[in-house]
């Protein structure tokens, strides 16, 4: 790649447009690229639609729920209506609530905050650790990854079926012992391979043995649609930074008796319905039973009015197109990336799984945080490396394969243990079709003929190195650094 190529219109072929679609940046090389934003798993760029739908609101912004002028008014109008438009976008049934959190993350650690007593909590290790992590006070059990479909589901059947016996309640099993409340936690997709789960069918299962069951979508919400009633799932979660509307906020939506049963995630207005002092000094709290009761303090009304914005801008956009053209997309990154012996795709369901535009890699003779260093630095191109916050499913896709200890930004191992990382490319409806093009031609050069510029460590990621001007080389151009680089010149 020419160090001053620059990439054609950054729009063509994008169905929705996105803000940073014409940003440009400085090549290490030399020159500058159109940037080729990669990393939309991490956080999507926002729509130029939400965009410009908050900027057009933002001179009314006023309280929530708290004021009788005009702009309050009008913000509670306007939060309200964001909370229907999502309940809409996700077929919402009668009765469910809609609740405003500020991220996936928020939202799982809510419900779990909102599990009844002796709840017993079933989640697959290939979790996010934002569906992993927030059940550790609950009684949790972690499954295996499972390798195909079917072995996911007849994992979680297992599981129910031998589940803890509860003292306290009083259903019982089909083997006739008691047994409580129980809670599935499975992602929609992954955040790491970007398959799809068997959602369904997992639903099934839970349902089939008395257990719930939420759904992690905020992998699955921006790339396909996401139905409560036609995948019977009890709850969804999602971040509006993964929906293209990246203002801080998240939504938990479902079954409202267990929300309603519990305190309230945060204590405060809002919260409160009633609230008043005891004689004996102490204070009277009555609660509401709305979703108001889990959003405690001033409401994120920009942050809930962009994840509206942005769900109707995808199905007005249609996702039967939307899908339709991610599979393009990953068709072109699947293709590029078979044709380098060198790579390894990682997947736990087989390469005919069905996925969303999320693929991770690793690449023989490189480390992938240098790896991922020269696709930003010389070509312009922003991707993921590291475990992405799912630890225990990359460890196990990556089995005993690791990254040489050593090499520039190798993340330390433990004693005993060798260096684990990928790379992870992903993209989504804002993705022109040069981006990824871009993206597979990198690929193939760096693994032919090598990095251009010399890399070195700084707090613990892979750096170019703006030192090399000593020795000559960047005064001497990309041409020099070349023929001294390539894969084996790193300075760690």
């Amino acid at each position: 790649m020419s160090a001053t190529t620059v990439a054609a219109d950054p729009a063509v072929c994008a169905p929705l447009p996105v803000l940073g679609r014409d940003v440009t940046v400085p090549l290490v090389t030399g020159g500058e690229v159109t940037y080729a934003a990669l990393d939309y798993a991490a956080s999507a760029p926002a729509l130029q639609r939400v965009w410009d739908d908050v900027a057009a609101y933002a001179p009314y912004y006023g309280s929530v729920h708290r004021g009788a002028g005009y702009l309050s008014q009008l913000s509670t109008d306007l939060f309200e209506n964001a909370r229907k438009t999502v309940a809409e976008f996700l077929g919402c049934r009668e009765g469910d609530q809609v609740v405003f959190t500020r991220s996936t993350t928020d939202s799982l650690n809510l419900l779990a905050a909102a599990l009844p007593a002796d709840c017993q909590v079933f989640v697959f290790e290939t979790e996010h650790h934002a569906s992993l992590l927030p059940w550790r006070d609950a009684r949790v059990t972690y499954l295996d990854a499972p390798r195909t479909h079917d072995e996911a589901v007849h994992t979680l059947e297992r599981a129910l079926a031998d589940r803890d016996p509860s003292p306290s309640s009083q259903l019982r099993s089909s083997r006739g012992g008691p047994t409580g409340p129980a809670l599935v936690c499975v992602t929609g997709a992954s955040n790491v391979t970007g398959e799809l789960w068997p959602v369904r069918e997992l639903a099934a299962a839970a349902h089939a043995h008395g257990a719930r069951i939420v759904l992690d979508a905020a992998q699955l919400a921006p790339h396909h649609p996401v139905d409560v009633r036609e995948l019977d799932v009890d709850w969804i979660a999602f971040s509006g930074h993964k929906l293209y509307a990246p203002f801080g906020s998240g939504v938990l939506a479902g079954r409202a008796d267990w929300l309603q049963g519990a305190e309230p995630y945060l204590a405060g207005g809002g919260a409160s319905r009633k609230v008043a002092r005891r004689a004996d000094g102490g204070v009277d709290v009555e609660w509401h039973d709305t979703a108001a009761r889990h959003e405690a303090g001033s409401p994120n009304v920009i942050g809930a009015y962009s994840i509206a914005s942005a769900c109707k801008a995808l199905d007005e956009a249609g996702f039967d197109a939307l899908v339709a053209r991610e599979r393009q997309l990953i068709g072109t990154v699947r293709a590029g990336l078979a044709a380098v012996p060198q790579v390894r795709v990682l997947s736990l369901f087989g390469d005919d799984a069905p996925r969303v535009g999320v693929i991770s890699f690793v690449v023989d003779g490189w480390n992938s945080s240098h790896f991922a260093a020269a696709l930003s630095a010389e070509y312009g191109i922003g991707v993921r490396d590291g475990l992405f916050c799912a630890h225990p499913l990359v460890r196990t896709l990556l089995g005993g394969e690791s990254d040489e200890p050593g090499e520039c930004g190798a993340p330390e191992a433990a004693p005993g243990e060798r260096s684990l990382n990928a790379i992870r490319v992903s993209f989504g409806a804002g993705t022109p079709d040069e981006h990824v093009e871009r993206f597979v031609r990198a690929v193939k050069e760096l693994v032919s003929d090598g990095a251009r510029w010399n890399y070195r460590t700084e707090d613990g990621r892979c750096v170019p190195d703006t030192g090399v001007a000593e020795t000559g080389v960047a005064e001497t151009g990309a041409a020099d650094n070349e023929a001294a680089g390539g894969a084996d010149a790193v300075a760690a």
